[in-house]
């Protein structure tokens, strides 16, 4: 991830990311999603900014290690805080 300000954990709604090889960039709306068709655990899903949700076909799953730049960090405050701890159990559960 190369950005200006390097973000430590899963980044909160409302982040703005740009990923590798794309053009557009997508807004974080959800975290921990898990593909329907191969179980698969992604970090984020994001619709594209500034347009939004359109339709389930423009959602995208990513992961953390996708993300070229992040534009924007979301809303932060001490609830997101507990929740961040919450989403690194989930993490080392997977592992």
């Amino acid at each position: 991830m190369n950005n200006e300000e390097q973000y430590k954990g899963l980044l909160p709604l409302g982040s703005v990311v740009l990923l590798k090889g794309a053009y557009k960039n997508l807004v974080v709306y959800g975290r921990k999603q898990v593909h329907i068709d191969t179980n698969k655990i992604y970090d984020y899903i994001g619709v594209v900014f500034p347009e939004g949700y359109i339709d389930p076909d423009y959602s995208f799953l990513f992961n953390h290690e996708d993300i070229e730049v992040v534009k924007y960090v979301g809303y932060l405050n001490d609830e997101e805080k507990d929740f961040q701890i919450l989403l690194e159990h989930i993490s080392s559960a997977e592992e």
